[in-house]
């Protein structure tokens, strides 16, 4: 099947540059093609972000994104500055004087010349140029690519194409570990990209740089997840993501300590009673008290506090007696720091 242009479309055309299509067009998002076309078809105009955002129909914020593509491999250029040639993009390089050198005088000290600092790998934030040359030079990389563009069901904006990158070559994940990272991120409703790079950093240090150790994490965060769903039905929490505090202690009370949920739900209640609302660290300070004394069940934990009321009414007025939920209440103010899990 072969395809032509309608006579009547040439009526009316404007200019496209050729390294659009001979070397971005792979590269580039629908959305960054969009604005560079209608920008194109405008030449000569004055026009702002919301303009383009208006007549395309998407925000200002991804207007600003793909210009900012456009801007970064030579393509476009902001107003009052000198576009870098697209075909022929070097490094900056230090300036060169012309001037002739000159002989220190006879009297100055000689001095040892100083080696200019060794160039830099590449810069700590890819730009453009530098993502386009390493998608059109490894295979690997291009897949990364369409892989996270087809995961996160958009096209990836200049600043989630570095963070990528920079999670590859800074931090050492493989492709396949990246790819299974953002399956979790999407999976969580949180893949903007300074999550992503929040969790690509925690796993980074945790050495999560293979398959088998991915695979044991994501178990791991599932199992937490669970947890957490099971706290979130005996509180009677609405459904919601919990935060990385409360997945700490989801973890710390089902699946570390071994707790039931009708202990949690214990501990709510006599946190609620204590303090007249839901506290997550008065309670920890509670099921960790347990947990120490070896107080497993709510048949335990209902004979202790009759035995601690008692105490109390033998308790002589004058006599300062070790009351137990003013420490758990003083002691959920403090801030506490929790280790890796």
């Amino acid at each position: 099947m072969s395809f032509s242009i309608h006579p009547s479309a040439w009526k009316a055309v404007f200019a496209v540059p050729s390294t659009l299509v001979d070397t971005h067009i792979k590269l580039a998002g629908s959305v960054q093609l969009k604005v560079l076309l209608w920008v194109l078809r405008h030449a000569g105009e004055s026009f702002t972000h919301q303009d383009i955002a208006g007549a395309l129909g998407i925000s200002a914020p991804d207007v600003q994104d793909a210009m900012q593509y456009w801007i970064q491999i030579g393509l476009a250029t902001e107003t009052g500055q000198e576009a870098p040639s697209p075909e022929n993009k070097t490094p900056n390089l230090p300036p060169v004087s012309a001037a002739p050198h000159e002989e220190p005088p006879i009297s100055a000290p000689a001095v040892s010349p100083v080696e200019p600092p060794a160039a830099p790998r590449r810069i700590p934030k890819p730009d453009g140029i530098f993502i386009a040359e390493r998608v059109n030079q490894s295979a690997e990389i291009r897949f990364l690519m369409q892989e996270a563009q087809q995961l996160l069901g958009r096209p990836l904006s200049p600043g989630l194409s570095s963070a990528l990158l920079s999670i590859h070559d800074d931090y050492g994940l493989p492709v396949d570990v990246i790819v299974m990272l953002l399956q979790f991120v999407k999976s969580k409703g949180k893949d903007n990209t300074s999550y992503i790079e929040a969790v690509a950093r925690d796993w980074a240090q945790e050495g999560i740089t293979s398959h088998s150790k991915a695979e044991e994490k994501l178990r791991k965060l599932d199992e937490i997840n669970r947890a957490w769903k099971k706290i979130e039905q005996e509180l009677r929490i609405s459904p919601r993501s919990p935060s990385q505090r409360e997945e700490q202690y989801a973890n710390r009370w089902l699946l570390e300590w071994k707790f039931s949920t009708q202990m949690v739900r214990e501990a709510y209640d006599r946190c609620v009673d204590a303090t007249g609302k839901l506290s997550l660290s008065y309670m920890n300070r509670i099921l960790e008290r347990w947990q120490k004394e070896g107080i497993l069940t709510t048949q335990q934990a209902a004979m202790e506090q009759q035995e601690k009321a008692a105490v109390r009414k033998k308790s002589q007025p004058q006599n300062t007696t070790y009351d137990i939920e003013e420490y758990e209440r003083m002691s959920a103010q403090v801030p506490e720091t929790f280790g890796k899990e």
